[in-house]
């Protein structure tokens, strides 16, 4: 062979070699994209799973309605009833707007619940209110004898008693509060002592009027155990032996 092939051929081989020594440089200078979004992890290290949020559910509170229609009606259920008058309350009657002058009366309820006023006109006041008794007075004296005219009534105010003396435990006055008769009167003072005379009671009314009550037979018959008043008086004497 001659030397200008064998020159012809060494410079092939050179520039093939030249080219694969370019082609490598290039190779070794890329990376995969695997390798430049991930870092090798240690082994036995695990990737912690991808947790999502759970959402949260908010339940909105209801608003109560402020309309009127809404809300519950209010209801009253307190109760008052006007006091009534009872018997030997005393009562101060006065008439205005008349044409003559007519005094005050100062009248107390009697033991038939009544009382007297100008005129000599007669009025049922027990049981009743003051309103009641007011309304029930100007109807009888308008217009009958006078065109116009205004009744005011006063009651005295004042805390009313009853007496209890003689042959009882406790002799006293007792306050009047509600209806007693003189069997009841008696036992508020205590009852009899050993020495009283039981048959003989005697009740004195607020008008002077005086009654002899026999309590055995009362305590048998209610028809006789009368009922006592405000101002009355109740005496038990001794018996004799």
């Amino acid at each position: 062979m001659s030397m200008k092939s064998i020159g012809k051929k060494l410079q092939f081989w050179v520039a093939v070699g030249g080219l694969v020594s370019v082609g490598l440089a290039l190779g070794g200078c890329q990376t995969t994209p695997t390798e430049q979004q991930f870092a090798e992890l240690p082994s036995g290290v695990a990737l912690a799973p991808s947790v999502s949020p759970t959402p949260v559910s908010v339940t909105p509170t209801p608003v109560p309605a402020t309309s009127p229609a809404a809300m519950p009606a209010l209801t009253n259920t307190a109760s008052f009833e006007p006091e009534k008058f009872r018997v030997g309350d005393s009562l101060t009657v006065t008439f205005v707007d008349t044409p003559t002058v007519i005094p005050p009366f100062e009248e107390k309820i009697k033991e038939d619940g009544t009382i007297t006023l100008t005129l000599n006109q007669v009025f049922k006041a027990e049981g009743k209110t003051r309103g009641e008794l007011e309304k029930e007075i100007r109807a009888r004296y308008v217009p009958d004898y006078y065109k116009q005219m205004t009744v005011m009534i006063k009651p005295e105010v004042s805390t009313r008693w009853y007496y209890v003396d003689g042959e009882v435990k406790t002799p006293s006055r007792q306050i009047y509060n509600i209806r007693i008769t003189v069997l009841k009167a008696i036992a508020s003072a205590g009852g009899f002592t050993d020495f009283a005379n039981k048959k003989k009671v005697k009740l004195t009314r607020l008008d002077g009027r005086t009654q002899v009550v026999n309590c055995p037979k009362a305590l048998e018959n209610p028809a006789l155990d009368p009922e006592v008043y405000p101002g009355d008086k109740i005496y038990v004497p001794r018996r004799l032996w």
